[in-house]
């Protein structure tokens, strides 16, 4: 809003330092700082509200110590996030950028879902909330969009090096030297660790030519539904712990930034050999408020919480993690980026299996681990009744140390993502 009030006021009034807004920089610091003092000032408002509302979360009794403390903790604190991410970008952001459009409904749909189910748990004082085929329904239903979106609109292309003399195709200039390059819809997308290091979905697709092709883009939409499905699912499993998701997320935004950033500067993804996605680089002001969010959020929803973010949180910042790399072309980075995510789900998908399995064989099930998600195992006493193959560690840990602990392995795991774009 205000890039477009202030590139209009410098066409007409020439006025000195209007044109700061039309740097990505500027404004990405703009948005970080206003989401982050909105977050921590408002914030506190929101939180006051809630505890007037005796809007509480009810806490199940796990018996892990120090559950139980946390009972009548006011939950929906995700409003806060959503409306500190939403407004710096309505503000700060170029809004006719198709790629921020989809954030924005991203942000709006998972977090009107979230909302719902925890007004439902709240509110109705039904602790099932909403159905978990109604969560999968609007979650297979926003796959669809962002992949249609991303399949039929113009302006959704990429940059390719194509040999000079090629038809539709533009010389530009970077440096010293000229890179011919020329503009196409296609279903191609970054792979890691290898030297050319691009996968393009229509090699799954059998048949020739334009068959192909559609065959190509139909793959990516099924593929652009699963991970959203999966990574949106594995956040809302990931947040048990106080700031455990808060943290993981800033540091997962954290490197979709940088990759957005490089991805829409032809000079750094030509220097890089990764794929130049034209406006792309306008996420960073949506990766920067959202970063600027969750850190004012964490200054209320660190041990011992004040807040939770509830489903209208953690469904969104799913959400908006798995839609931001597929519109960079970096899905396939998400299980190691997300590992955090990915072991979280694994660990619980694993456990439920695992437990049929034996009960259905020996009339007993049996466990992997002491509890899931796998957050949980670790604040869990070994040897104390529950049968699981794996009863380590002994002794239960303090839930702040379990929880930097797990930000330390995200920060591994973006640094070994970052990585990957030079080894290959």
């Amino acid at each position: 809003m205000l890039y477009h009030l202030f590139d209009y006021l410098k066409d007409l009034f020439d006025i000195p330092g209007a044109g700061m807004m039309k740097f990505i920089s500027f404004r990405a610091a703009c948005a970080m700082i206003f989401s982050l003092l909105f977050a921590l000032f408002v914030g506190k408002k929101i939180i006051r509200l809630l505890q007037r509302k005796q809007i509480g979360d009810q806490i199940r009794d796990l018996g892990i110590e120090g559950m139980m403390q946390k009972k009548d903790t006011p939950t929906m604190g995700g409003i806060i996030i959503l409306l500190s991410i939403l407004i710096p970008v309505l503000l700060f952001a170029r809004l006719n950028n198709v790629y921020l459009i989809l954030m924005i409904v991203t942000t709006v749909w998972l977090g009107g879902i979230g909302f719902i189910d925890d007004y439902i748990k709240v509110f109705k004082k039904n602790k099932q909330g909403l159905s978990g085929k109604t969560k999968i329904v609007g979650q297979v239903s926003l796959g669809i969009i962002v992949g249609m979106v991303l399949y039929l609109n113009k302006d959704v292309v990429v940059l390719e090096k194509v040999p000079a003399g090629t038809a539709d195709a533009k010389v530009n200039v970077i440096g010293n030297s000229k890179i011919c390059t020329k503009e196409s819809k296609s279903t191609k997308t970054t792979i890691p660790f290898f030297k050319d290091n691009e996968f393009d979905y229509s090699m799954l697709s059998p048949g020739k030519g334009k068959a192909k092709q559609i065959g190509g883009w139909i793959i990516f939409v099924l593929a652009t539904i699963f991970i959203i499905t999966a990574v949106s699912n594995g956040a809302n499993l990931t947040d048990g712990l106080d700031g455990l998701l808060t943290g993981t997320s800033i540091i997962i935004g954290t490197t979709l930034g940088i990759f957005a950033y490089l991805s829409g500067n032809m000079i750094y993804s030509d220097y890089l050999n990764i794929m130049y996605i034209p406006s792309t680089g306008e996420l960073v002001v949506f990766m920067s408020a959202f970063i600027g969010a969750l850190v004012g959020f964490l200054w209320y929803n660190s041990y011992p919480a004040q807040v939770f973010m509830g489903d209208t949180g953690s469904l969104a910042l799913g959400g908006i993690i798995a839609v931001f790399a597929i519109v960079i072309r970096k899905e396939l980075l998400i299980p190691v980026l997300c590992g955090i995510f990915f072991v979280e789900s694994i660990s619980v998908i694993l456990q439920v299996y695992w437990f049929k399995f034996t009960k259905k064989r020996t009339g007993v099930g049996k466990r992997i681990l002491k509890m899931t998600p796998l957050h949980h195992h670790f604040q869990k006493q070994g040897n104390a009744g529950i049968d699981a193959y794996i009863q380590k560690p002994l002794k239960a840990l303090p839930e702040s140390k379990i929880t930097v602990r797990f930000w330390i392995v995200a920060i591994l795991l973006a640094l070994i993502t970052v990585v990957t774009l030079k080894v290959r």
